[in-house]
Order: C-alpha cells, then structure tokens, then sequence
C-alpha cells in the first residue's frame, strides 16, 4: 500500500491528544526526579551551579555541549567567524582562487591552533593516501585508508601519535582525534573518486584544499570529495533569491535551540539520572521510558545543532553541505537510523551500496550491512558498547530486510490488497511501533551504558508486562501514526494525484456556449527529495 493512505480526522486528533498527554505525564514525572534529588550525592560531579536568583541548577554531564557551548564557544566562534570574513574579502577579490584561500587559512589556523608537528602528522597520512591512489586499485585504497583510521583507534598506535602534538591547550585532546578521523575519511573519498577518474589524476593540491576547509577539519560533516570538488571549484557565486534570509532564519533558529536546551537543563536532568543506577531502579516505568526516550532526542539535538553552526559557514561560502540529521522523533525504520548523514552518505556510496547492489539480494545484503557497520565500528573505536552496538542495528536493518521479503510473499501479499489502504496503514504502524523501541533500545546503550540499556529493557518487556508494555506500544503507535500521516501531507506536496475532469456536458446548438475561465494545473511545492533513507523505508515497508 503508498504512503498517501488517509486517515479519518477525528482519528488524527485522538492520536495528537493521546501522544501530547503521555508526554506531558511522562515530562513531569522527570522533573520531580529532579527537583527531589538536585542534593543528592551523585548528581554532584555534574549538576553544578546554574541560575542563581532563581535557585536553579543545571545539568553539565555532557562534556560535549559544555565544551562547545560553555568553555570553548569563544575560541570556535573567534575562528569561523575568522574564516567567514576571510572567505567573504576571497570571494569579491578573487572568486576563482577562493578554494585556495580557504586552504591557507584552514592551515594558518590549524597551524595556530594545534602546532606543525600536528599539522605535519595530517600532511603525512594524506601524501601516503594520495601515493596509494595513483595506483588506482580501489581495495588497496580502501584497505590503505582504514589501516590508518586503525593508527587513530587502536593502541599503542595512538599514544605514540599523539607525542607529536605538542602545548598543553585544553581542547586539543578532542581537536586531534577529530581531525585526523574526519581527514583520513576525506582521504579515502578522495582516492576513490581518484580511482574512478578516467583520464590522468587529481593534483595534491585538490586533496588539501578537501581536507583543509576549516569549517569542516575537525568537526565534519564529510562531504564526499565528487561533491566538494564541483561546488568548491565553481566560479558562480550568485546567491538564490531570499537565500541570504534563509541562512539568518537557520542561525537564529539554532540560536534558539541553545537558549532552549539550556532552559531545560535547568529543570529535568535527563543526563544525570540514568548515570545513577540506584536511582534508576526506584523509578517508575514511564519515566524510565521517558529518559531513553529524551536522551535520544537530546543526542540528536546536539548533532543538529554542531553540524547546524557549521553547515551555517559553509552556506556562506556557497557550498550545499549534507543536510542535518532526521530527527529520532520520526525514525521507526532502521533503514533511516543516523546521527551524522556525511558519514551516512559516505558509508552508502563506497560500502552499501557498492555492495548491496539493489539492495534485492538477502545475501548480499547481509555482506553490505556487515561490511557497513565493521566500518562504523571502526570509526567510532572498537570497544564492547560499539561492538554491541554495531550487532544489534545490523541485525534489526537485516531482520527488517527479511520480514519485507517474507510478508511479500503469499498469502499474506494478498491479504493486504484486499484490505482498505487505511486498514494497511494501522496494521503497519503496529510492527512499527516495536520496531520504534527497538531502535530506542539499541541506540541508548551507545549513550549512557549497556546497564542501563538493559534496566530499560527488563521494565518495558518483562516486569512492566501487559500493562506498562502495552500502555507504552499504545502510546507509540500514536505517534507512528502522526509520523505517517505527515509524510502523506509530503507524498501528496511531492507527487498529487491528477484532478481527473469529468467529460463536459454537451451543450444544444441553439444555446450560447458560456464562457469558461481555465484552471490551473495543480503545483507541486518544493520540498526535499527523497533520498537513499527514503527508499530503504519504502523497501523496509
């Protein structure tokens, strides 16, 4: 059955009402938690001291956002705000030498920031890498490129890379790791598409001015070099109509993210509560449900954000970045589940679907996914919560690959043509909505822990059943269901079904024909297309 199946009304409003109370009942339960247990003993080390008048504190245990927004935000804001009017003077002095430029102050900085023996070790991985690609041999790219990602995740290769860096700046431990991650991930686009060439080879300058744009070292989003190659090299700087506002809404609108994440902070401390496992076991059902929940969403959150504000100069720079991550909120398909869609993309064109072909092949598949998640494990750090990790999303996406093959075969092909599009529609949010904490299950253990994961786990499924289960599945589908038919409003902007006119009356000879006034052909309105995560639902569905 599509994606346009409609729903009635009235039904639309129960499932808003329904999901609005369960997380305003849910919302509040977590901030009594906070509010009884601000003094305890283990919320020291993280809920510190916030608004004074108000007697507030606030929840800093995720070092992340406290450094990029708390200790750190001048030093990032004083160096893109560098880079945007340095890029900016580039553009009307020099527009065609530009990606030069971003490379000289993306070095300078780096220089400044990190040190030459720092900037020496990046150099070195890139000569080896742009070495290895002239031999145009794609595995022996691929394997060169993951065994230095290895050197940046694997003891004693990492400690002894690290003497090279020099100073003692506070937030050079997380620059070096970032940096060299995201510059050996570039390096391997790079000798890829340098492989796919036909004619000659790209020069070295075009792997510097790839990996050096400063926006992008140490932070990411990877852009694949085919992309960045075309859009950095192109002479035509003529912004759109109302793209300038566009980029002022988007900053303003990350802005207000901040303020509001800090506002939160103050009140709920999802982050602190599911460190504390004593606690944890004392709550009750839906509010251990809530915390998963919320931590996932603020994970999110915070990509959006990181990769918002950067994206932001990139914009400026008239480059068209990888779009920010879907939000947890509206996945209940493994086939969509990312944080970081550069790396998502990157995965997709040199792993996936290099190997998955169509993605049609249940073998194929599983040697693809496989191949897919080794990589991502690798680039996150090989540890027991990554491993775990990496398992349970590869089997969920083959497990969800081989319920679609297996109820597309009959009787149950049949069963669902002769149901209503509606009926369809309701039954499938039922299989989503498990798929949904599945998803939630196996992602927060990458956030907080694998105990706490599966507290989780043993409340929803085992001591909570039926009535803890069932409320949680009922409130789920609730939302699956207001998901769905958000992404029929999208289908139908996308693709309208055609008005079809009745044959017009004949009118007699002897009476004037009026005059008719023709009406305009419905629209389509610009909205995104879909892409690669797009059809791995429609295939998961």
């Amino acid at each position: 059955m599509g994606v346009k199946a409609a729903l009635p009304r009235y039904e639309i409003y129960l499932y808003t009402a329904v999901l609005c109370m369960a997380l305003l009942w849910t919302a509040s339960w977590i901030f009594e938690v906070s509010r009884a247990n601000v003094n305890r003993k283990t919320f020291k080390a993280s809920v510190k001291d916030g608004w004074y008048y108000f007697g507030r504190k606030v929840d800093m245990a995720d070092t992340e956002w406290v450094m990029w927004f708390l200790n750190f935000r001048c030093h990032i804001l004083f160096a893109l705000s560098g880079h945007v009017i340095f890029a900016k003077i580039c553009s009307m002095l020099a527009p065609k030498h530009r990606s030069i430029m971003y490379t000289a102050y993306g070095m300078m900085a780096i220089f400044t920031s990190m040190g030459w023996t720092y900037v020496t070790l990046v150099l070195s991985h890139c000569v080896l890498l742009y070495s290895i690609s002239l031999v145009k041999i794609k595995w022996l790219c691929f394997v060169a490129g993951l065994t230095s990602l290895a050197t940046f995740k694997i003891e004693p290769f990492v400690t002894w890379q690290e003497g090279f860096v020099t100073g003692s700046f506070q937030l050079q431990g997380l620059l070096f790791y970032g940096g060299c991650g995201f510059t050996i991930m570039r390096c391997m686009s790079f000798a890829l598409e340098n492989c796919e060439k036909n004619e000659g080879n790209y020069s070295f300058l075009e792997l510097l001015k790839y990996n050096f744009y400063l926006p992008f070292f140490y932070f990411g989003p990877v852009m694949t070099f085919d992309k960045f190659h075309v859009q950095v090299n192109n002479p035509d700087l003529i912004r759109k109509e109302r793209e300038m506002w566009n980029i002022i809404a988007w900053a303003v609108g990350h802005l207000g993210i901040i303020i509001t994440v800090d506002v939160l902070f103050h009140f709920m401390y999802i982050l602190t509560i599911p460190s504390d496992l004593k606690l944890v076991k004392q709550l009750t059902d839906w509010t251990l449900a809530g915390l998963a929940y919320s931590n996932l969403v603020f994970d999110w959150v915070k990509a959006t954000v990181m990769f918002g504000v950067i994206n932001t100069v990139s914009k400026l720079d008239h480059l068209d970045p990888p779009k920010p991550p879907k939000c947890i909120t509206m996945l209940y398909v493994f086939a969509e589940t990312h944080f970081d869609r550069g790396i998502n993309d990157w995965l997709c064109k040199y792993v996936y679907d290099y190997l998955g072909g169509n993605h049609d092949n249940i073998w194929n598949e599983l040697v693809a996914t496989v191949c897919t998640f080794s990589v991502t494990a690798l680039w996150l750090g090989p540890c027991q919560i990554v491993c775990v990790w990496a398992f349970l999303n590869c089997f969920g996406l083959n497990f969800e690959f081989w319920l679609a093959k297996f109820f597309s075969l009959e009787p149950f092909a049949s069963i669902e043509m002769a149901m209503s599009e509606a009926m369809s529609r309701r039954i499938r949010a039922v299989f989503n909505a498990f798929n949904f904490w599945a998803i939630i299950l196996y992602n927060v253990l990458a956030l907080n822990s694998l105990d706490f994961a599966r507290l989780v786990a043993r409340r929803l499924l085992l001591r909570g059943f039926p009535l803890s289960t069932l409320s949680v599945l009922i409130v789920t589908y609730c939302g699956i269901q207001l998901i769905k038919e958000r992404e029929r409003k999208q289908a139908l902007l996308l693709d309208p079904d055609p008005v079809l006119t009745p044959e017009p009356t004949p009118i007699p000879a002897s009476t004037p024909s009026p005059t008719t006034t023709p009406t305009p052909s419905p629209k389509a309105v610009a909205v995104d297309a879909p892409g690669k995560e797009d059809a791995g639902k429609e295939k998961a569905e």
